[in-house]
């Protein structure tokens, strides 16, 4: 590797590593946001909903103190999921995060729950609301905050890829709605004297309860591990046959462990006549150009060799890619090498998920192989998509 290639390498860990840092004040810093004009909602909803007597605008008042537990939490979060990887937790405590968005679900999917007791309590036992024109146009300003807020704290949490943050932007949007009713329903009484007070807090504290479920299967899902993104393995796999040395690209595997933070593994297919020293030297900058470029630590690359000294294997392999054409539930084949000396057949096939059965196709394949090699020992695998589609063998 070259002086140039090695600061070049450098460079880019550097400003990934910036990078995270930055991420992390990012959070923080929208959720101290949060936080202050959430109380600051609370605060003065609070205030006007008891002077009215409105049930809608305390449990607003109260929505808004769970949405700044939320960013509380959010904060808290952070810090965990930034702290330093240890013996105990070699890869780090990034999913830290996911607990905290879980949460907030939690807190969200509560707070539901206990406004919509509240509201059926004053469906059978009813309070004439008594609102003041000072009350509405607070309301009126706290749903245009909140509209702004949840805009703002979403947006940044995509941006960073947060999903405490996007949950929290979600329920300031959510809030805006909910305010946006409580004003509708005080203009309703105040102008045809219909007090929908107690109904409407119902049908909020549904809405967020909706929401507090939605949110906590989201998080859920992420814990046990969802499939990685297609737009990012793709990138991976571009960055790795970028190399002139590497023909293609194949069982990417990542594991996740908080937003942004992925470990993974991959297989290359070189030529057979690269030796140790090659190898290594290109597994090198492999590892350093997909981490400069998407982030992703491969903490292994395998090898597969094709042939290219040996034209009886190109014919060989051209015959096995007929026999697995057949096949629409076959995806790919890869890692196909011919060990004349041998007499060795390799190579993995990645069979679809949705097949009926993968192990009959599996079993069948090899049968045919084997018939039309008979004098060679097959070293077929039934392999599996993991990133991504792949193309058809």
């Amino acid at each position: 590797m070259s002086d140039e290639t090695q600061k070049q390498n450098l460079t880019g860990l550097t400003q990934t590593i910036e990078k995270n840092s930055t991420r992390g004040k990012t959070i923080v810093r929208t959720s101290i946001i949060g936080i202050a004009a959430n109380v600051f909602l609370a605060a003065f909803k609070a205030v006007i909903g008891l002077m009215s007597n409105s049930i809608a605008i305390v449990l607003d008042a109260v929505n808004n103190i769970t949405d700044a537990g939320s960013s509380l939490i959010t904060i808290i979060g952070t810090k965990l999921a930034g702290k330093a990887p240890d013996r105990k937790h070699p890869f780090g405590h990034g999913r830290v995060e996911y607990l905290s968005a879980m949460l907030i679900s939690v807190l969200v999917l509560y707070a539901g729950v206990t406004s919509l007791v509240e509201s059926v309590k004053k469906i059978l036992h009813p309070e004439t609301p008594d609102y003041s024109t000072v009350a509405l146009i607070i309301v009126a300003v706290a749903v245009a905050v909140k509209i702004v807020l949840g805009l703002f704290v979403r947006r940044t949490g995509e941006k960073v890829n947060s999903e405490s943050l996007v949950n929290s932007g979600k329920d300031a949007t959510l809030d805006a709605v909910i305010s946006a009713a409580t004003l509708v329903a005080a203009v309703l009484y105040l102008w045809k004297g219909i007090s929908l007070e107690s109904y409407l807090g119902a049908i909020i504290s549904v809405v967020i309860i909706k929401s507090g479920i939605d949110m906590l299967r989201e998080t859920i899902s992420e814990l046990l591990g969802e499939r990685v993104d297609a737009e990012l393995a793709n990138s991976i796999k571009r960055t790795v046959t970028s190399f002139p040395q590497v023909k293609g690209a194949y069982d990417l595997i990542l594991h996740n462990y908080g937003p942004d933070n992925y470990n993974g593994s991959i297989h290359i297919e070189v030529p057979d006549t690269l030796d140790a020293k090659e190898l290594d030297e290109l597994i090198r900058e492999i590892t350093y150009a997909v981490f400069e470029k998407c982030g992703v630590i491969l903490t292994a690359v395998g090898v597969y060799a094709f042939n290219t000294k040996d034209p009886v294997a190109v014919g060989m392999r051209k015959q096995v890619r007929e026999i697995l054409s057949g096949y629409p539930d076959i995806m790919q084949m890869h890692g196909f090498y011919v060990d004349s000396e041998k007499k060795v057949l390799r190579f993995d096939m990645i069979v679809s998920f949705d097949a009926k059965d993968r192990q009959g196709i599996y079993t069948e394949v090899c049968q045919k192989v084997q018939t039309l090699f008979p004098d060679y020992k097959l070293m077929i695998v039934l392999d599996s998509d993991f990133s991504e589609p792949e193309k058809k063998a």
